[in-house]
């Protein structure tokens, strides 16, 4: 998500918001994530630390229930947020992503776009989050191959960060070594063979998100007071 998009790929975007039930974003080629700067405060430039980190639950559960279906643990996208700019809203990078997402504008412009409907500043957490969550719907649908969920979400992440060219790349890899090159383990042991990857930030940060998730699935859901209310009868 580092480089200007170009008329074929703006194209393909379009194609792509076209085809979904809500308009999604399949801006994933031009993601090329290793040009942006790091994450996890490596030539990031965060605003206050976010002392409140349920603050965005609603709009995680949100966009997730909308571009993954209710089912879709919609915690996986909060625990990237964390690993991206710890939930700081006014985080931008030194290469210029912007929000919790850190999206660049250029891309996040051209999923703007092709909206139909209305969209808001990159600056807001809401759409930041949005187009973050919209993008990596397309990203899932392209990995349909995987017979294993939690490496189609490591391949999902690991192209979120460092685009889809280097995953590719260090696929081809896999396959020359006659690996199964849907297993993501693979993907770690070619890394250091696959030309043009910053694989350095990119197994790292798929593990950060792990470690985040696995974090909050620890700790207790935090119940609705209104509604718990309503329910008590009081």
């Amino acid at each position: 998500m580092r480089t200007r998009p170009t008329p074929a790929l703006a194209a393909a975007l379009l194609a792509g918001l076209l085809a979904l039930a809500a308009p999604a974003h399949d801006a994933a080629a031009q993601r090329a994530r290793g040009d942006r700067g790091g994450r996890g405060g490596r030539g990031l430039h965060a605003g206050p630390v976010v002392r409140d980190q349920a603050r965005y639950d609603p709009v995680f559960r949100k966009y997730s229930k909308r571009f993954f279906g209710p089912t879709f643990d919609w915690q996986y996208f909060k625990a990237q947020g964390q690993a991206e700019s710890d939930l700081v809203p006014t985080a931008r990078s030194r290469v210029g992503a912007r929000g919790v997402m850190q999206l660049m504008p250029g891309t996040y412009n051209l999923i703007k776009r092709n909206r139909r409907e209305w969209m808001g500043s990159i600056e807001d957490p809401e759409w930041n989050i949005a187009a973050a969550i919209m993008h990596e719907r397309s990203l899932w649908l392209s990995l349909d191959n995987h017979p294993d969920d939690e490496d189609r979400l490591r391949f999902m992440f690991g192209s979120y960060n460092a685009g889809e060219g280097p995953i590719l790349r260090a696929r081809n890899v896999a396959r020359a070594e006659r690996l199964d090159d849907r297993a993501w383990s693979n993907i770690e042991r070619v890394a250091p063979k696959v030309s043009g990857w910053r694989y350095t930030e990119t197994l790292p940060y798929v593990r950060k998100i792990e470690d985040n998730h696995r974090q909050l699935a620890s700790e207790p859901r935090k119940v609705n007071a209104a509604a718990a209310k309503r329910r008590g009868g009081s």
